[in-house]
């Protein structure tokens, strides 16, 4: 899909009042051009996913519950391994990045015995508001058939020694360049045996207090050639949730009323990272879809959604279920198994460059406006509102049908904190404002109210 229209319609605005003093109007939008997102795309390195891909498919397998005690096999070995990888890019990068290893001992329905689940991060932190956090995440872990099966060989290089690799490789890229707000890379482990791994990355974000803006789960991002045969190396999915899961039931009832169901927070993040697909990457597009995660299936973005923070999941156009939790075997000439003939790499760095694109992106831009209203029933206008946002230089105020799946009409609004929208009817479309900073940086658009709020949740209920 194609970016919003950065001016409105002019029926339609050529009404809009300002808050701010009149002279204010005469200031220019600044250019939303960044030349840093095309720099950081190109830097992108397919030969580099493809090496921690077979470096990760060497240990054999990698089920949470497999050996951590060799060097050369099981989930122990891996991680010290993603672990090493990290430290090798914080040297590079004078020391840029900080590693930690939360985890938490677990027991399941998938893990019958007391088992240590560890995630590994490198955290790069920001400038000037490091306490906003910017996440990419993939699982380390890996199954076949019997996912209680720990110790024969599950390579799991789609699923997903690719989104790993993707981390990883955004990590090298992104640690040359610096950026206002923190970016985590997180490598999670758990995640086949009940999304383990996404509960302590959610877990940790709450104790150290981050407001967390953004989490993007890659999981199955390296395939490019359906089951069906079917070939897709132009598309990736990104997957979000529709409501809050942390919704209130006060909340749900205003929302059910007054609109906010297909605008969470975790669905605007979605919308930007459209956004950013269409202007600076080549033949590489963004399918939206309105769902938390596939039909039926979860992912480590799940419990970071219930934690209460943005999340998406992105997720290959195309999936071959003979690749994924399979045996490796070949049946009436059949080969199943998640090898590495089934990763496209070129296509892996497509998806990577939408990542690291994101990520700068938001980490650059202020965070996104936070008490956003909007008011005018029983009148032929509409006024929004918000506070004022650190570092800003000015908002827009966004419209769009309330069947339109994507932000159509935008005003540029370079001081005060609200604008009348002359003419514009409350009760027929949906409004939302994002922060501009004064280098052209943008947030994500915030919906009115708690449905759209990108505030993170208190610190206090950490870890419990």
């Amino acid at each position: 899909m194609r970016l919003p229209l950065v001016l409105a319609a002019p029926l339609l605005v050529a009404g809009l009042l300002l808050a701010a003093p009149a002279v204010a109007a005469e200031v220019p939008a600044p250019s939303t051009d960044q030349p840093l997102l095309r720099s950081v795309a190109a830097e992108v390195d397919p030969k580099a996913l493809e090496a921690t891909i077979r470096s990760l498919v060497g240990f054999g397998t990698r089920h949470t519950l497999s050996d951590t005690v060799s060097e050369t096999r099981g989930i122990g070995a891996a991680r010290r391994w993603a672990k090493g990888r990290f430290e090798a890019i914080g040297k590079d990068c004078g020391g840029c990045l900080t590693i930690a290893t939360p985890s938490d001992t677990v027991t399941g329905k998938r893990v019958p015995n007391p088992t240590q689940v560890m995630d590994v991060l490198a955290i790069q932190k920001g400038t000037s508001d490091p306490d906003r956090v910017i996440i990419i995440a993939g699982h380390i872990d890996s199954r076949v058939t019997d996912v209680m099966d720990f110790t024969s060989d599950a390579p799991g290089a789609n699923d997903d020694a690719s989104g790993v690799a993707a981390v990883i490789e955004a990590a090298r890229v992104l640690s040359k360049h610096r950026f206002p707000a923190t970016l985590v890379f997180a490598v999670l482990s758990g995640e086949e045996q009940g999304l383990y791994g996404g509960k302590v990355l959610a877990n940790y974000a709450r104790a150290q207090g981050w407001k967390v803006e953004a989490d993007l789960n890659n999981d199955i991002v390296g395939n490019s050639r359906g089951q069906s045969g079917v070939m897709n190396n132009t598309q990736v999915r990104v997957f979000s949730e529709g409501t809050k899961a942390v919704e209130t039931p006060e909340q749900a009832n205003g929302r059910r009323y007054n609109g906010g169901e297909v605008d969470s927070p975790s669905r605007n993040l979605a919308r930007f990272l459209d956004g950013l697909a269409d202007r600076y990457l080549n033949a590489f597009d963004v399918t939206m879809v309105y769902r938390t995660d596939r039909y039926g299936r979860g992912g480590d973005q799940v419990p970071v959604l219930e934690a209460g923070y943005p999340a998406v999941r992105v997720t290959e156009a195309a999936e071959n279920y003979d690749r994924q939790h399979q045996d490796l075997r070949t049946e009436n000439g059949k080969a199943y198994g998640d090898v590495i003939e089934g990763v496209d790499f070129a296509y892996l760095a497509q998806v990577t460059r939408l990542n690291v694109t994101a990520m700068a992106a938001l980490a650059s831009a202020p965070t996104p406006p936070q008490g956003v209203k909007i008011e005018g029933a029983v009148s032929p206008d509409t006024k929004v509102s918000w506070t004022a946002t650190p570092g800003a230089a000015g908002h827009r105020v966004w419209w769009r049908g309330t069947t339109d799946p994507t932000w159509r009409y935008s005003r540029w609004v370079p001081a005060g904190t609200s604008a009348v929208l002359k003419d514009v009817v409350i009760d027929d479309w949906f409004f939302g404002v994002s922060s501009v900073s004064a280098d052209g940086w943008e947030s994500p658009v915030v919906f009115p109210g708690p449905a759209g709020s990108f505030e993170s949740p208190a610190p206090a209920a950490a870890a419990k």
